[in-house]
């Protein structure tokens, strides 16, 4: 890779394989290094398009999450449109269900889309949630994506694109003065006039940068077959310490524990307990369901749990690390606003607040 227009995307996750399109559809020419193709980091979640349930106040990071929904229906039908396939979109909502003895914290914003539902309509807006549940907040706005089906629609247009994808690890980022000149990697040295750094949880291993991995344990079941429905649950429902998405083949996925233990890899009967109690007090009915897997991954965690992005102490180098729980909600919007600042010199007011310097240039030099 020695032309001057070449960009070297160090990771091949969600992230770094929308930056790829987005940039190749603007004219560039673009390779990806990945290391792992299963991607652990888009395994550990669930597509939940949540800036309203998250209940992110108002800030920088919520005008981000809520301009990526807004970008989310085109985005993935222009993907469905290259490949032919199906990301999972869904404009299902999202309900958070208030138990007894929980607050019932009005949301932040009153100028977005939510309705309160006390308790005769929350159990019929959705059938079978547990007697525990007094009301809810509805969210119709929040949406949801089948992950791990974004993934393969991502990687077949990255192939139907022709964007070259590199299997091999990075070891080393060189840099010499203000520039990065090479990334030294187990497929060899690979040099490019531009590299772009969204290598999730793995980042802080290649450069100073304070990203660090959040373990999330998750789980799946199935309506079963003879239950007469395809998918009775027609909402995700978003609890205290729990969530539950349903998807419209009749699965239902089960998220997620929060654990700071490292790279430490594996389901735990601890974590799969404390996941089983919270649904079934939520939905009862999933106690009777078939479960399908067991899995997990690592969220790229920050500090401040916001992303790092946008331009680096290097100048041939922008960030795109850090998204911790929101990597498949603004997804969009990164590829967006990064490609804006790469092909166009046009950097979004947004990104100020999101930049490396906020944690101290001591860190990452």
């Amino acid at each position: 890779m020695n032309s001057s227009k070449d960009i070297l995307i160090i990771g091949g996750g969600i992230i770094g394989l929308s930056l790829a399109v987005e940039l190749k559809l603007r004219g560039a020419s673009v390779a990806v290094l990945t290391a792992d193709s299963k991607q652990p980091t888009a395994r550990a979640a669930a597509g939940m398009l949540a800036p309203q349930a998250e209940r992110i106040p108002p800030s920088p990071m919520l005008d981000l999450c809520l301009q990526s929904r807004a970008l989310y229906a085109a985005w993935v039908e222009r993907l469905e449109d290259i490949t032919g396939l199906k990301t999972g979109y869904w404009r299902s909502g999202i309900l958070a269900p208030v138990c007894q003895n929980e607050p019932q914290e009005k949301p932040l914003l009153s100028n977005l889309n939510y309705q309160w539902l006390d308790r005769d309509a929350v159990h019929q807006h959705q059938f079978g949630l547990g007697q525990e549940v007094m009301g809810g907040w509805w969210y119709p706005d929040d949406a949801q994506v089948d992950n791990r089906a974004l993934f393969r629609t991502l990687q077949v247009a990255s192939k139907e694109l022709k964007i070259d994808i590199i299997q091999g690890s990075a070891e080393e980022i060189i840099r010499q003065e203000n520039r990065v000149c090479r990334v030294e990697t187990t497929a060899g040295k690979l040099q490019a006039d531009r590299y772009i750094l969204a290598a999730g949880a793995w980042s802080e291993k290649l450069l100073n940068i304070p990203v660090y991995p959040i373990k999330g344990q998750m789980l799946s079941v199935c309506v079963p077959e003879n239950s007469g429905v395809m998918q009775p649950l027609q909402t995700v429902l978003f609890g205290t310490g729990i969530y539950i998405v349903p998807r419209q083949d009749g699965r239902i996925i089960i998220g997620a524990t929060s654990e700071n233990v490292d790279f430490t890899p594996g389901n735990t009967p601890a974590g799969m307990q404390s996941l089983l109690a919270g649904a079934i007090k939520l939905y009862p009915e999933l106690q009777n369901y078939p479960i399908l897997e067991f899995w997990w991954g690592f969220r790229p965690a920050t500090p401040d749990e916001l992303p790092i992005m946008g331009a680096s102490a290097w100048e041939n180098l922008t960030l795109a690390a850090g998204h911790y729980r929101n990597g498949i909600l603004l997804a969009p919007v990164t590829a967006k606003l990064l490609a804006d600042l790469i092909c166009n010199q046009k950097s979004d007011p947004l990104l100020a607040a999101f930049n490396y310097s906020r944690f101290g240039s001591s860190e990452l030099t």
